[in-house]
């Protein structure tokens, strides 16, 4: 990225440094392709996650070239914020799909729903940005494609984490994040599965990226982005390594506290994502000890204006509230290792003895 910072052509232009910045996106776009499985020309860049998402969620699309509009859109109750806006559906026309405790998708729920008349397009995240909770996708494209609806998966959480398949997936579209698996911040992409079925442009203007996003490219952040991509494609491949750590993560926890909520743990999981909750211990406060004891770790629980709101995922699941405000996730990487798993085991008893010495009692 820095060296593409010292570049000045912009890719739309015919001259030499035009070309040079050109080829760097299109470089880009392949490896974000074959990140996906995708045909080359089926990704469009664009700015984040949510932009991302906010294009694909659109009741006008092009299908055979042909506009093709959408009544509906039917989403899950555990999906990221940028979703559960219901990106450009009216209020009117977005229904949501339960989950179980397990924080599944309900398939006999959506099967009901799908058998309505109206067409819909159906949005469910491949796995769980709070709990790792994987989805199952193909068994929900079955469905989807069945009725004759179109499929959206935001696949933000899953990219480097486990394989993408729009194919096995029978997804129309999928979005992603590059800064999820790397990459700079502000940077996501919609990749399609067919360009002959695309969802209309949420910035028009000029033809870049194929007419499907308007805008002069940020050319070091798509590179970044490809750069990422290219590293994650064997990570998300074989990511044994990362749950021998989640395994040793949560066999630490249920040592301390036998009485620890694992959340989504009967589910597939990612391996990188814990979510878990000791009764008693507030989510505040021990993200404050753990900041102290320079550990980083984030809330199941969303912040908004100074005040901690209950998860909309937890809650969804049937978690009560006292339980959500205890929810921590912990979140393993690339370079974690199993010092990191143990440091954090370190700290964590001391944490629960301060705010509640009685969660430890068995263990003792």
């Amino acid at each position: 990225m820095i060296e593409v910072m010292s570049d000045v052509g912009n890719a739309s232009s015919v001259h030499s440094d035009g070309r040079r910045a050109r080829a760097r996106i299109e470089a880009a776009r392949e490896a974000v392709a074959g990140l996906c499985g995708a045909r080359t020309r089926a990704v469009t860049f664009v700015s984040g996650g949510t932009e991302a998402n906010m294009t694909a969620l659109t009741p006008q699309w092009q299908d055979q070239g042909a506009p093709f509009y959408l009544d509906r859109l039917l989403r899950s109750a555990v999906e990221h914020p940028s979703v559960v806006a219901g990106g450009r559906f009216p209020a009117m026309s977005q229904e949501v799909l339960p989950v179980g405790r397990d924080g599944i998708v309900l398939l006999e729920e959506l099967e009901q729903r799908l058998s309505e008349n109206e067409p819909a397009l159906v949005s469910v995240m491949a796995a769980n940005n709070e709990t790792g909770v994987i989805q199952p996708l193909e068994e929900i494209g079955r469905l989807v494609k069945a009725a004759g609806g179109f499929f959206h998966v935001d696949a933000v959480q899953a990219a480097g984490r486990m394989p993408i398949d729009l194919e096995a997936w029978q997804a129309d579209v999928v979005t992603l994040s590059a800064h999820k698996f790397g990459g700079p911040q502000g940077m996501g992409a919609v990749v399609v599965r067919s360009t002959a079925r695309v969802p209309s442009a949420l910035l028009t203007g000029g033809g870049q990226e194929n007419w499907r996003r308007a805008g002069t490219e940020n050319v070091a952040g798509i590179a970044g982005f490809g750069a990422a991509a290219e590293e994650a494609r064997g990570e998300g491949e074989d990511n044994a390594a990362m749950k021998a750590l989640q395994d040793s993560l949560e066999a630490g926890l249920r040592a301390i506290c036998p009485d620890v909520t694992i959340f989504g743990a009967d589910a597939p999981r990612l391996a990188n994502t814990t979510c878990f909750a000791v009764e008693g211990v507030a989510a505040e406060t021990a993200l404050i000890a753990f900041d102290l004891e320079r550990i980083s770790l984030s809330s199941g629980s969303a912040c908004s204006s100074g005040k901690v709101s209950v998860s909309h995922v937890l809650s969804a699941m049937g978690v009560d509230e006292a339980a959500a405000r205890c929810a921590l996730r912990v979140s393993l990487g690339w370079n974690s290792t199993q010092a990191d798993v143990a440091r954090f085991l370190e700290v964590w008893p001391s944490i629960v003895d301060r705010l509640n010495p009685k969660a430890r009692s068995r263990a003792a």
